[in-house]
């Protein structure tokens, strides 16, 4: 048997491409794996809410396979693949005649669709999910999603993976900080990855402004690119702010620096869009303590190897509580970032995930 993998790979900056990588590493330890032959046995999809995506997605509906949902909202990847009358007629096959009229007015609107959680409420998985000998997806949210849409669909929970990677030193670390300017003895927080207004990036500055205003000794972290220019036009004042140290996106070698550089990441998703977050995965499993939206998308994660806050008016005052747990009680932060790391080792492992995928494409195998 011979397996088609099409992904976006490295140097592409996306999660997406990183966990391609990886996969391809196990699945090819497992028998052989060819890079988006023009025929293969069976094929493996990885899709995503961007464009980035979309000549995989017209493959996977022209020749099914097994698709990999690594966001289960696929709304915005169509918006931005679609006119408006093309899009106008995909939200009807997946929703109904009768919701023409939304439809009309989500592509007006779809300006603001990175925040409107009436985007994220149609996910526009129906096609792909039709179309697919079986869909992976990586959390319970997902799968009642693409079930929603498809209810004959076959689907299957596989965790998302995740790889131990080669860490600095603690004089790597300590020079890292030194080198952005972190004040000694500040109880370092990171927000890591695209930001768009999901993350919940104002609300995070505001409770660092206000753990600083408290004579708390905390720094903040923001590291990646903006996805949207309204967000970053917002927030730049509060970027400016003392305490906040702001980077681009980072290459590998220097994301893990700062991984482990950090006391605890901060990885915050609402709307959200289905996804397993592979900050969230990669903090975690080095021993981070992480804070999360409490969500179904995360509801895998044992409650005592992570900090949860709610997506609800109490978001703010949840978040600076567990901020101020954090860097009041650096035992419990410890105890927290352990358990999460031991967590991920034993439900992550990429040997364990690549076996799943294995089997799984024997089974679809024609």
């Amino acid at each position: 048997m011979t397996v088609g993998f099409y992904a976006t790979l490295p140097p592409a900056p996306t999660g997406v491409a990183d966990y391609a990588a990886a996969l391809l590493e196990g699945l090819r330890r497992l028998g052989p794996v060819e890079i988006a032959p023009e025929r293969c046995d069976v094929a493996l999809y990885h899709l995503g809410n961007n464009a980035l995506h979309a000549e995989i997605y017209r493959r996977a509906l022209e020749r099914p396979g097994v698709v990999v949902l690594h966001d289960a909202v696929l709304h915005h990847f169509l918006l931005g693949q679609l006119g408006e009358a093309e899009y106008i007629e995909e939200f009807v096959y997946h929703y109904g005649e009768w919701h023409r009229g939304l439809a009309q007015e989500l592509w007006r609107a779809r300006g603001g669709s990175a925040s409107d959680a009436r985007y994220f409420e149609f996910p526009m998985l129906k096609r792909a999910a039709e179309r697919a000998l079986a869909v992976v997806v990586h959390n319970p949210a997902s799968a009642r999603a693409v079930r929603a849409h498809a209810p004959g669909a076959r689907i299957e929970e596989i965790p998302h993976l995740f790889v131990p990677p080669e860490l600095p030193t603690v004089s790597e670390t300590l020079r890292f900080r030194e080198r952005i300017g972190v004040e000694p003895g500040a109880f370092l927080f990171g927000v890591f990855g695209y930001l768009r207004e999901s993350k919940r990036l104002v609300t995070v500055l505001r409770a660092h402004r206000e753990l600083r205003r408290l004579g708390v000794p905390a720094a903040l972290l923001v590291a990646g690119a903006f996805v949207s220019s309204d967000l970053e036009r917002a927030v730049a004042p509060m970027l400016a702010e003392p305490g906040v140290v702001r980077l681009p996106h980072l290459p590998e070698r220097e994301f893990w620096t700062a991984a482990a550089t950090v006391d605890a990441c901060v990885n915050l998703r609402y709307p959200a869009a289905g996804e397993t977050s592979g900050i969230a995965i990669r903090l975690m499993g080095i021993g981070k303590p992480v804070v999360l939206t409490e969500s179904e998308e995360s509801s895998r994660f044992p409650e005592d190897a992570c900090l949860r806050v709610p997506h609800d008016p109490a978001e703010f005052d949840a978040l600076l509580s567990q901020m101020l747990l954090l860097t009041s009680e650096p035992r419990v932060a410890h105890a927290i970032g352990q358990r999460g790391a031991a967590h991920i080792r034993e439900m992550h492992h990429l040997d364990a995930i690549s076996k799943r995928y294995w089997e799984l494409l024997c089974g679809c195998c024609t």
